[in-house]
């Protein structure tokens, strides 16, 4: 998947719930990964339901039913793994930083159970729509079904990430508490061990340990301990898709936020960009008039919502003329733009420029995310590629996808 494919992916994925992907191709593997690509589209629908029972599943159980689409569109079922002495599967995600951090091992594991008649899956069971931007200061990521694809790509999964992110029609049988939480069945789909992959939630500080254990156990058709065949799994708690009460309350909450703009002089900028903070800081320098600016500015917003909890601050630049403050204020009123937003106080352009530095050829936008000290990590002249700008915040040093 090349750059320019993922920014169409991207482009709507926090304006809109409802995503449509053609798929084309047959009969080849995805890159990085082993399972076909079909030629037949899925169109995921994420939506609102009442709340349902969601069931506990007890060592012995049979593993319930699924039929879901892969990353590539292509439906799995539960039969389509009747020949694996073993099955894992693994309820998982994009966004959850334990998610991530247990995603090398179980790629690991997968390599390592090659051509040995163990099957290990992965499920996204989260409603997309139930995830905040508030919940994503650690990922470039949400759950959407579009996110998934890139981050099967990104990552190179060697195993088939299936959605079942609109409903949990299949996932609520299972019953995950946390991502990621394993399910280990026998030949005959009986339950033979849950919880967590193993207990070290670090990169290199664990290795699948609890899984593999159960997995060789299962195996040799051997029971494993009562107090090991089911741990607690912990991590991100599930996004049930009835969840949104929170997530309606704190979009109405961050809609009522009071949106200000005050004027900045060349020197307040100067030391603006100084960055004499704890925080990186990012800065997009934008005008009303400037129509690439008015179409990226709500990706600003979100940005701000998902790292500003985390050593982040985003701040905006007006370049419109001091006496256009109204008319930029109500902009960002309409973009509910509740941080820091300045206007230069200046007509003289170039004075700003010079201030900026040299690298800034005086167009708009210009996007600067800078570290402490004022030393410029990731610079943007023009239009910004949304993801690429996630990307750089969260792998970050200061910022990170690990707790």
């Amino acid at each position: 998947m090349n750059a320019q494919l993922r920014n169409i992916i991207l482009s709507g994925i926090y304006l809109s719930t409802a995503f449509i992907f053609f798929q084309c191709g047959k009969n080849t593997e995805s890159e990085g990964g082993k399972f076909p690509i079909s030629s037949d589209s899925f169109v995921p629908n994420p939506q609102v339901v009442s709340e349902k029972p969601i069931a506990k599943l007890a060592i012995g159980d049979q593993a319930p039913p699924f039929n879901l689409p892969d990353v590539e569109g292509k439906f799995h079922s539960l039969d389509d793994y009747a020949d694996f002495e073993v099955l894992v599967v693994n309820f998982t995600c994009n966004h959850c930083p334990t998610a991530q951090a247990y995603e090398d091992r179980y790629m690991a594991l997968v390599r390592e159970y090659e051509g040995k008649s163990v099957a290990l899956i992965a499920i996204s069971t989260n409603s997309p729509i139930a995830v905040l931007p508030e919940e994503l200061g650690y990922t470039d990521l949400g759950d959407y079904y579009e996110e998934m694809k890139i981050r099967a790509v990104d990552k190179g999964y060697n195993f088939p990430y299936l959605y079942d992110g609109d409903t949990h029609e299949f996932s609520l049988a299972y019953g995950p508490t946390a991502t990621p939480h394993v399910f280990v069945f026998d030949k005959k789909r009986k339950l033979t061990y849950s919880g967590r992959i193993d207990a070290s939630e670090k990169p290199g500080t664990g290795n699948s340990e609890d899984l593999r254990a159960a997995i060789e156990a299962t195996l040799k058709g051997e029971a494993l301990p009562a107090e090991k065949a089911q741990t607690p799994a912990f991590g991100c708690s599930m996004k049930w898709a009835w969840k949104n009460e929170y997530t309606l309350k704190t979009n109405k909450d961050w809609a009522a936020k009071e949106v200000t703009i005050e004027k900045l002089s060349p020197e307040g900028l100067a030391d603006l960009l100084k960055n004499d903070t704890d925080e990186l800081l990012l800065v997009n320098f934008w005008a009303t008039w400037c129509g690439p600016c008015i179409i990226e500015y709500p990706e600003f917003v979100t940005i701000q919502r998902m790292y500003g909890e985390r050593d982040f601050q985003f701040v905006s630049v007006s370049m419109d003329t001091p006496d256009q403050a109204d008319k930029a204020l109500k902009f960002l009123k309409g973009k509910e733009s509740a941080l820091p937003n300045y206007i230069m106080d200046t007509n003289d352009k170039y004075e700003v420029i010079k201030v900026v530095g040299s690298d800034w050829d005086g167009s708009l936008p210009i996007t600067l995310l800078i570290e402490p000290g004022g030393k410029v990590a990731y610079r943007v002249p023009g239009t910004i590629d949304a993801l690429k700008l996630k990307k750089a915040i969260v792998d970050h040093p200061m910022i990170g996808r690990y707790y």
